[in-house]
């Protein structure tokens, strides 16, 4: 079968092309084609890709293309794993929000509003031309953030998409390595909305050691989430690590003052791209770690085995959320298990939420289902309504400022801004 990958010339896809060399044995994968406008930094990490591949003795052919139509024609499942603007506009989304004493993180509060509006009109560009040449039988499976509110405009555009984040298997890895079990051991009760979700159960071999976990790792798993052990306890769950921007907001921002996330994630992309070039490198190198991403490539291609497969195993992903959640809409997009079939996902069902957890749930979907509008439909005004409906923002004149100052720098990537 024929995989492809738009956003290709990411520093992240070694991370992704060893997943498919050294897992899934029947995951008969014969060619990956590699996606990007970029084509000096794509031939770099295509080359690096090929020598991964040509290591492990894995037989399939990397094409490196520009050409989406030529990358997407015959393959059974596109990955997208985009940044619209690059690092220089996630600088913006992480900088911008701090002027007015928000959070600046680039798919949480306004920098996720942000990187919206300049990528859903994109991704459904791509992904309609992607039904055009590959077929309607072809996967997209969107790692491209805001993972919620992509997934949501692709599947009311039709698609056939599943949305897929790495929180899920982060928190599952993290468990296994501290209790020392296998990994396929743990199933997860995890719910909410994509970097808004809550781990209520942690469940090996069918018990529950989640108490187990507050007990005897509660200092490890406080600094592991960013929260403190005894809001854990109250809750009975443990939030996932995008929830301290949440529940401790200011703090926060008071440490956000230094260089940028965004700054240091460049540099590290500079030193791979480097390090990429060397024609003896044959295997991952350490500081790929530091990219970000953690355990993406493992789900990433579970996910992919499972649906091409038609397996009926239980992974984590972003789905219609139909009756799962009966206190939000049918066509809201969440985050939850599910099992995995040739037809697609089929979200399990969840036990009833708390008020702590649903109320901040509903809040951040209100603020979703305006940040899709003003995604597809642009507007000064649109924007506004969705910075004043987000829980981190919320005031009038920071929702003001913001979406004045979002649609200033954003404005190349807005083309109802540009006119």
């Amino acid at each position: 079968m024929k995989l492809t990958i738009v956003g290709g010339g990411s520093t992240y896809t070694p991370e992704l092309v060893s997943g498919i060399a050294h897992q899934y044995a029947d995951l008969d994968v014969e060619e990956i084609a590699l996606v990007d406008p970029d084509t000096e930094r794509l031939e770099v990490v295509g080359g690096f890709a090929r020598r991964l591949l040509d290591h492990a003795g894995h037989p399939a052919k990397v094409r490196l293309t520009a050409d989406l139509e030529a990358g997407a024609d015959g393959a059974a499942a596109v990955l997208l794993q985009l940044r619209v603007g690059g690092q220089a506009a996630r600088v913006t989304d992480e900088t911008v929000p701090l002027e007015c004493g928000c959070v600046g993180q680039e798919t949480t509060g306004a920098g996720g509003l942000a990187k919206a509006l300049r990528t859903v009109p994109v991704v459904l560009d791509l992904a309609e031309r992607v039904r055009r040449i590959a077929g309607e039988k072809a996967w997209i499976v969107d790692f491209t953030n805001p993972v919620g509110i992509v997934t949501r405009a692709l599947l009311e555009a039709g698609h056939r998409a599943v949305g897929l984040c790495n929180v899920a298997i982060t928190f599952e890895r993290w468990v296994a390595g501290k209790l020392g079990v296998a990994p396929e051991t743990i199933a997860l009760d995890h719910a909410g909305l994509n970097h808004l979700t809550w781990v209520r159960a942690v469940r090996v071999d069918g018990v529950d050691v989640l108490p187990r976990l507050l007990s005897e790792h509660a200092g490890e798993l406080a600094e592991h989430v960013g929260l403190p052990a005894e809001v854990m306890r109250r809750l009975g769950a443990v939030p996932s690590y995008y929830l301290k921007y949440y529940y401790r907001h200011d703090a926060i921002v008071a440490g956000q003052r230094g260089p940028s996330r965004a700054e240091a994630v460049s540099e590290i992309e500079h030193q791979l791209l480097e390090l990429y070039r060397d024609p003896s490198l044959v295997a991952k190198p350490a500081l790929l770690e530091q990219r970000g991403g953690a355990y993406y490539s493992e789900a990433a291609v579970r996910l992919v085995a499972s649906l091409l497969g038609d397996k009926g195993d239980v992974q984590v992903v972003n789905v219609r959320n139909g009756a799962t959640l009966p206190f939000l809409p049918a066509d809201a997009v969440v985050e939850v298990p599910a099992r995995i079939t040739g037809a697609g996902p089929v979200p399990l069902p969840v036990a009833p939420l708390p008020p702590a957890i649903t109320g901040l749930v509903a809040h951040v979907t209100a603020y979703e289902n305006l940040a899709l509008e003003a995604a597809l439909h642009g507007g000064r005004d649109r924007v506004f309504d969705a910075l004043l409906a987000h829980p981190l923002i919320g005031q009038i004149d920071q929702a003001e400022t913001l979406a004045d100052r979002l649609v200033t720098v954003n404005r190349d990537f807005l083309p109802w801004a540009a006119a």
